[in-house]
């Protein structure tokens, strides 16, 4: 193993010295790292092996990755669903096997078609192409991707030479928009355009087919060549902490004579912050700590049927998470057991 993967894989960092309080880290990957890698460096230093991640994010791609620590894990499953958001930028002339820069180039038809005589671009074909991707659409993930086909990775079969064709599937791209001027340029012999986009989305999309199908659209074939990831549900860079700056936290403890841990975002404060909110009293919430259904809240006039809420006690903390169905709320996630 080169020394950089074992860095990435978290060899070189002692473990923290007391196990970090169940909750959510909000992490802001690097570029090169994949999404284990930041889980298996933050199990060192949250001093457990109960680290999970809501989303895997490409090597390539950096920004938000939120992980789950301790019975925080159990929450990741309602976050997987959760709207994402992206800076994203992506060349047009080029089409390559994995749709972004990492792949080799299969196609270059090049982007002259969208070139004015001054050599600079016109955005008219470029804003009604986008406009196509916007909305519901049914989307062909890349090939070159961590979906299963018959049990085996679809990267895995592309690598060993096999054409795979996956089916589409439904997204949504609630936004899809240019952030600055196309900019033009010559890459060998073939002329690009890069265009700096923001994408809002649904889970499941793929930016990278996104990229793909923008250049079939204009002809120009596409791919991505930046992608980070600025949103994940409520959770946003803002919140985010660099793996460094995990490490920083953890050392600065090391010679303290009480230890606090990696700091997380509580169960509760998670809860709350991803789910429309039901106060219990004392009785519905030993009731819940047990299984038990309630009155189901979209009656309460908070939710909607079938819509996920957090149940809190009446000391505020999270106990359960509830979700309505056949006229009960029922805990679907007891977080506070009896």
């Amino acid at each position: 193993m080169t020394e950089a993967r074992t860095e990435r894989r978290g060899a070189d960092i002692p473990r923290g010295r007391v196990t970090a309080a169940d909750g959510l880290l909000v992490v802001d990957k690097a570029q090169g790292w994949t999404s284990h890698d930041v889980v298996a460096r933050t199990r060192r230093l949250a001093a457990t092996k109960k680290v999970g991640h809501a989303g895997t994010l490409d090597p390539m791609a950096t920004g938000v990755l939120v992980l789950g620590v301790g019975r925080a894990t159990r929450l990741l499953t309602y976050l997987v669903g959760a709207d994402k958001e992206y800076t994203a930028t992506v060349r047009l002339g080029q089409a390559t096997v994995t749709d972004d820069a990492e792949g080799d180039v299969v196609d270059q038809p090049g982007a002259e078609p969208l070139l004015r005589a001054d050599g600079t671009a016109g955005t008219a074909a470029i804003e009604s192409a986008l406009a196509g991707l916007r909305g519901p659409i049914e989307q062909v993930p890349s090939a070159v991707s961590a979906i299963k086909v018959d049990g085996k990775r679809a990267y895995a079969r592309v690598r060993q030479g096999e054409d795979v064709a996956l089916p589409a599937r439904p997204v949504t791209i609630h936004r899809l928009e240019l952030t600055a001027p196309p900019r033009a340029a010559v890459v060998g012999e073939t002329a690009v355009l890069d265009l700096d986009v923001v994408v809002g989305c649904s889970s499941g999309t793929y930016v990278r087919a996104l990229a793909r199908d923008l250049g079939a659209a204009l002809g120009t074939g596409g791919h991505l060549t930046a992608l980070r990831r600025t949103r994940v549900g409520p959770f946003t860079l803002d919140g985010a902490r660099t793996v460094a700056e995990l490490v920083a936290e953890v050392a600065a403890q090391a010679e303290e004579p009480e230890p606090t841990g990696l700091r997380t975002t509580t169960m509760t404060e998670a809860a709350t912050a991803c789910f429309p909110v039901r106060h219990l009293d004392a009785d519905q919430t030993a009731a819940v700590r047990v299984g038990k259904f309630l009155d189901p809240t979209a009656q309460l006039g908070s939710g909607a049927d079938e819509a996920v809420t957090a149940a809190l006690a009446p000391d505020g903390h999270v106990v359960a998470l509830l979700g309505d169905r056949d006229g009960q709320a029922r805990p679907i996630l007891v977080l506070d057991p009896a």
